[in-house]
């Protein structure tokens, strides 16, 4: 077997592979002795039938087959060893590949087109400087943890007035324009409105201080202008139907429920951070700091790498790719979406794979390794956010392992904690490695900044 490598312009590589009879013949004829071996042909006993014959019926398939798996093996044998950072996969070339006679005993040879990524260095030191944002725990953002708290242990209650974020059930009627019901129009049995949400104001005032029994008449489209949808989902019925509704309502409410947050007590306490963890407001203040500031550390270093992306970018300035052949990859790896597809998302796509090649030299440089401990913290972190989003911040540790378990054994899940992963030891690693400007923001500042990007 001959293979020859050309890349004269460092980035489009043209790789000839001429496999010869010698490469392949001994592995077909094993192969076409074991089809010997268990052919039914008419005529002859199993393993009798005559070798010219299982040739004739069996030989170019099977030459065909060991010649591609051949192929394919000392293909990406000889880009490893030759340490070629190809992109994507290869793709047979269009214009110097000729013909390939499978019949015969010649050479065989064919030439492939091979995307190399551009060459280039970058490195990272104290003489960087990259901004880092702490997000300040301040007493506003405290409020507002131990008020999401509260109403995540909150209950809805009757009332007798509406007020407020109330919901109100009741009975709906069309009205005909002398604002009596309607025959055979809409008729809906207990619907629910939150007068909170109804965009027009004067609509919205029209439910101030009502209670069980009584009547309001209103218009569901001018209550919610421009969202069919949410007077569909009131009225119960298909969006089309109200597409060009002009009438009112009547709306007999049946039912005020008002929610009602859990108060600030020892049981809420026990609620959030188990039993006894917690014993005054004062501690359950402070609690919640220390769990902000963990959860903080994970957006602070998020953006970190958002910013060292930038500056790295910028540093590496502009590489030169093989975009025609980049192009042809990416068709031939979404066929189903055609051309438009990849003119649309190839800008995109370049600017992703730049920050990959640039993130891999990093990742190198700084000796960064993934191991399994280190994907099982990173699914547990994923699973305690998880339950944290519901106001349970005391999952038993067992839990949480078992759901990390059960995520890890999940193919899809893998590719994602690893990434997660290396950028958790990148962000870590490079806060020692660069100058750090550091800048404490509060949330909302934060917010803002992330905006930007």
């Amino acid at each position: 077997m001959k293979i020859s490598f050309d890349c004269a312009d460092k980035i489009n590589g043209l790789l000839t592979m001429t496999i010869e009879p010698a490469d392949y013949q001994e592995k077909v004829e094993k192969t076409l002795k074991d089809y010997r071996k268990k052919a039914q042909i008419p005529g002859f006993r199993p393993g009798s039938v005559p070798m010219g014959l299982i040739k004739k019926q069996y030989g170019t398939a099977v030459k065909v087959e060991e010649v591609n798996r051949l192929m394919g093996e000392k293909l990406y044998e000889y880009i490893r060893e030759n340490k070629i950072q190809m992109l994507g996969d290869p793709l047979p070339n269009t214009e110097k590949q000729q013909p390939q006679d499978f019949e015969g005993d010649s050479d065989l040879t064919f030439i492939f087109d091979i995307a190399v990524a551009p060459e280039f260095e970058v490195k990272l030191s104290g003489h960087d400087k990259i901004p880092y944002y702490t997000i300040a725990i301040d007493e506003k953002l405290l409020d507002q943890q131990v008020q999401m708290y509260a109403s995540q242990a909150g209950e809805f209650t009757k009332a007798e007035v509406f007020s407020g974020n109330d919901t109100l059930t009741g009975d709906l009627r069309e009205l005909d324009k002398k604002g009596n019901t309607l025959e055979g129009g809409i008729t809906t049995e207990s619907g629910m409105i939150m007068p909170a949400y109804i965009k027009e104001d004067k609509q919205k005032k029209l439910f101030d201080g009502c209670k069980p029994g009584d009547i309001i008449t209103f218009n569901p489209k001018k209550a919610y202008p421009d969202n069919d949808a949410e007077v569909a989902a009131l009225l119960k019925v298909d969006k089309e139907k109200v597409k060009d509704l002009k009438s009112d309502f009547s709306f007999q409410v049946t039912e005020i429920r008002h929610f009602q947050p859990a108060e600030v007590n020892q049981a809420l306490f026990n609620r959030v951070f188990g039993e006894g963890t917690v014993k005054s407001e004062k501690e359950f203040r402070e609690k919640i700091a220390d769990q902000l500031k963990a959860q903080f550390v994970g957006n602070s270093d998020y953006k970190f790498m958002l910013d060292i992306r930038e500056h790295l970018e910028k540093k590496v300035g502009k590489l030169e790719f093989p975009e025609a052949l980049l192009k042809r990859i990416m068709l031939n790896n979404n066929k189903d979406k055609g051309e438009e597809f990849v003119e649309k998302n190839f800008e995109g796509s370049i600017q992703e794979l730049k920050w990959h090649l640039i993130k891999e030299q990093i990742v190198a440089a700084q000796k960064i390794e993934v191991k399994e401990d280190d994907l099982k913290e990173v699914a547990k972190n994923a699973i305690r956010a998880q339950f944290a989003q519901y106001g349970m911040s005391n999952v038993p540790e067992d839990v949480v392992e078992n759901y990390a378990t059960e995520q890890l054994k999940k193919r899809e899940n893998i590719d994602n904690f690893v990434d997660r992963a290396v950028d958790q030891k990148l962000a870590e690693t490079l806060k020692t490695v660069v100058k750090l400007d550091e800048k404490s923001v509060t949330l909302e500042e934060f917010n803002k900044l992330m905006e930007r990007k």
